[in-house]
């Protein structure tokens, strides 16, 4: 067999493995974004201008989140919590619109001691959603809800909701043990 014939066997051979090798990777890099984002992936995906550009963000979040000091609760900070939700939980009855206020505030605040930043909303958000992407629309309806009722235009159901959303975020981020999951993006 001549050189040129085996040059023009080998090489296309050669791209054709190369292209299914780059096409597996990319297969690969998308689940585990679909994996570690769930939800959260596709609603970057509709929002994006593409697909590469969205999985470029959920890839820079995940680099921004491993780079956190994301911590266990001590055994007393978790049960210090669960008493602050427990009274935010009994003040609704009462007060609904500040219990939501202080849902919120006590979400934040168990944000900041697991070593979430919390300088934003939207900073938030993207912070939480590389292990909590699950819970994220919880976080997005409390939220709406909560700006809802700051001008007083909540109703006591979607207060409530309010209440079942911030909820949802809390047990979880409560119940998490902070071992930052650190799987590559």
């Amino acid at each position: 067999m001549s050189t040129g014939t085996l040059l023009a066997i080998v090489i296309p051979a050669v791209v054709v493995v190369a292209l299914i090798v780059s096409a597996l990777a990319l297969f690969m890099r998308r689940r585990r974004l679909r994996e570690r984002f769930g939800p959260e992936y596709e609603r970057t995906v509709e929002g994006a201008d593409s697909r590469s550009a969205a999985e470029r963000e959920l890839s820079e979040r995940a680099k921004r989140h491993d780079e956190l000091d994301i911590k266990p609760l001590p055994d007393r900070a978790r049960d210090r919590f669960s008493r602050d939700w427990n009274n935010v939980q009994q003040e609704f009855v009462d007060r609904p619109e500040d219990a939501v206020h202080d849902a919120d505030r006590l979400v934040t605040s168990l944000m900041q001691a697991r070593g979430y930043p919390t300088e934003g909303f939207e900073q938030q958000l993207k912070d939480l959603s590389v292990e909590h992407g699950r819970t994220l629309e919880h976080y997005r309806a409390a939220h709406e809800i909560d700006t809802l009722s700051v001008e007083h235009k909540a109703t006591t159901e979607q207060l409530r909701s309010a209440m079942v959303h911030y909820r949802a975020l809390f047990d979880e981020l409560l119940s998490d043990g902070g071992q930052s999951r650190h799987a590559p993006a």
